[in-house]
């Protein structure tokens, strides 16, 4: 089972996942540069999310008595000309995200790994929260334009997401932050 597809994309996902962790760290990092502190507290939590998730899957392949590595990043973008750029990056990467653990919800029905099958439905649920929360943020960036102050308003104003938090969320491996 150790060489099987379903766990091969999981560990894969490990990567993605601080990947996504990372990029988020920069778009947080570029909107406190650009003096939008909503912004980059928003994204500042949602590198912390993707943080969360990586370890959730660490200590699912831990409990199954699976080996785990972890993989080295990949380069992330810290360069953007205006504050769509991000936000519509964060967008493709949510949607990235969604199909990768669709395949490996995939790969585990086709294999019969029904406990990969369970411990992924979490992570379905969250990535149509995740994608939902992406997509209105890049409307209501795109609506006001370059009303700024608007912007930071709505973001200190909503509740994007569900800010990490979820009672039937996978254990993390040394915790959830």
């Amino acid at each position: 089972m150790t060489d099987s597809r379903f766990l091969q994309l999981l560990r894969a996902q490990i990567g993605h996942e601080f990947d996504a962790h990372q990029q988020y760290v920069a778009i947080a990092v570029w909107f406190d540069g650009q003096d939008l502190p909503q912004l980059a507290r928003h994204y500042y939590r949602q590198a912390v999310e993707e943080r969360n998730h990586a370890l959730m899957i660490v200590q699912y392949l831990l409990d199954r008595d699976l080996d785990v590595a972890i993989p080295a990043g990949s380069p992330v973008r810290n360069d953007f000309t205006t504050v769509i750029d991000p936000i519509a990056l964060a967008l493709a990467q949510e949607t990235q995200v969604t199909e990768q653990i669709e395949a490996i919800f995939r790969a585990a029905r086709e294999e019969g790994d029904a406990l990969g099958e369970q411990f992924l439905l979490w992570f379905l649920k969250e990535q149509v929260e995740e994608v939902a929360s992406a997509r209105t943020l890049l409307t209501v960036a795109t609506r006001a334009r370059d009303n700024l102050f608007d912007l930071e308003n709505y973001v200190a104003r909503e509740q994007i997401g569900d800010g990490g938090e979820s009672s039937d969320a996978p254990a993390a491996a040394g915790g959830a932050l």
